[in-house]
């Protein structure tokens, strides 16, 4: 089965910014300033060194993961390694570091990484749209269909048409309603993370997962060690009083350990199965809705279904938030994106997943 691929949008239809930026030349004319897309771009995301780093705008919880994980790593190496290179191994600091290290980048990647944001169609696009709709219909107006139905490998697919970009969204597309934004391939949203998690990044989300939890169990198990040989010389309460931090990196392991390897194993299953988080909390392939219906995107081998999702070039991000905004390009107005009120119920945007 072939990877379905999209072409680059132009980036032409953004949230309306304000009077162009401008900069003073000699004899005191102005020039306006070009834009760059990130500085006028349409979700709820926060850009950091010039559109270089992005995050989704709650960023409180991937903070705390940080702090956690740097605090509990820092307290075992000053505390617990120490210790343990003198009674036990050399080795024990140098896996600990390897694996910090793998975890920190992994984590990193997927936090300022963009998770494969789709664009919104420009206003010339969504009027073609519009137009293509009405003359196959009455005079009119009426809104655009609500699905379109393709078929992937002999199975039938439903596209559903997003109001807030303006677009049918591609196969296994949603829309983020916390960072206001159609993803591509989208698993889910993770705030401790503090991005979505779609197909530009899911690789580096389960590499931070995996890492994290071969970290935890690894400083879990030499604290104990720690603690039972110094128990061993002074006394199980005296040891506690030499190294109070380890009895807090105990802790904070013993709670995390559980859910981090649950996590792990829950994103392995989707991956040897090649399913996403939002596909099977919604039951599109699984049979949870009652249906008999067969997942189009597995490739029916574990390996091709792990080589598929983990393996292979980053596909190019598609927004271009470095780009800049052409001068001559009409915005669309705020007003015309809002979505109209209709009789039926709207789609349920996203579903977001807690790691």
């Amino acid at each position: 089965m072939k990877e379905c691929e999209y072409q680059q949008i132009s980036g032409t239809a953004q949230t309306p910014s304000s009077v162009p930026a401008t900069t003073l030349l000699d004899g005191g004319t102005k020039k306006p300033r070009l834009q760059r897309k990130w500085e006028v771009f349409p979700g709820k995301n926060r850009f950091y060194c010039g559109g270089r780093i992005m995050l989704a705008r709650q960023t409180g919880v991937f903070v705390l993961t940080l702090g956690l994980i740097l605090c509990t790593s820092g307290l075992f190496f000053i505390f617990d390694c120490p210790f343990l290179t003198e009674h036990v191994t050399i080795a024990i600091p140098i896996i600990g570091g390897l694996l910090l290290f793998f975890v920190m980048g992994s984590l990193l990647q997927t936090s300022f990484s963009d998770p494969g944001i789709l664009p919104r169609a420009t206003a010339d696009e969504a009027a073609d749209l519009e137009k293509q709709i009405d003359n196959t219909g009455s005079s009119t107006y009426r809104p655009p269909p609500r699905v379109k139905e393709i078929a992937i490998n002999g199975q039938v697919v439903k596209l559903k048409y997003c109001f807030t970009c303006r677009m049918f969204r591609p196969p296994r597309s949603s829309h983020c309603s916390l960072c206001d934004n159609c993803v591509e391939r989208f698993d889910h949203h993770c705030p401790w993370v503090g991005n979505c998690v779609g197909k530009r990044n899911y690789r580096f989300f389960y590499t931070f997962i995996l890492s994290l939890s071969f970290l935890t169990s690894f400083i879990f198990a030499c604290v104990v060690t720690h603690l039972t040989l110094r128990s061993q010389r002074k006394g199980f309460v005296e040891a506690l009083k030499e190294t109070p931090a380890s009895v807090l990196e105990l802790v904070v392991c013993f709670f995390s350990v559980w859910s981090v390897l649950g996590l792990s194993g829950f994103h392995t299953y989707l991956v040897a199965a090649n399913l996403t988080t939002n596909e099977d909390i919604k039951g599109s392939w699984s049979g949870k809705r009652g249906s008999e219906d067969l997942n189009p995107y597995t490739y029916n081998s574990i390996i091709s279904n792990c080589c598929a999702t983990l393996c292979g070039p980053v596909p190019p991000s598609l927004i271009d938030r470095r780009g800049f905004v052409q001068p001559t390009a009409v915005l669309l107005p705020f007003s015309s994106r809002e979505v109209p009120s209709y009789t039926e119920k709207s789609d349920s945007n996203m579903v977001g997943g807690v790691t």
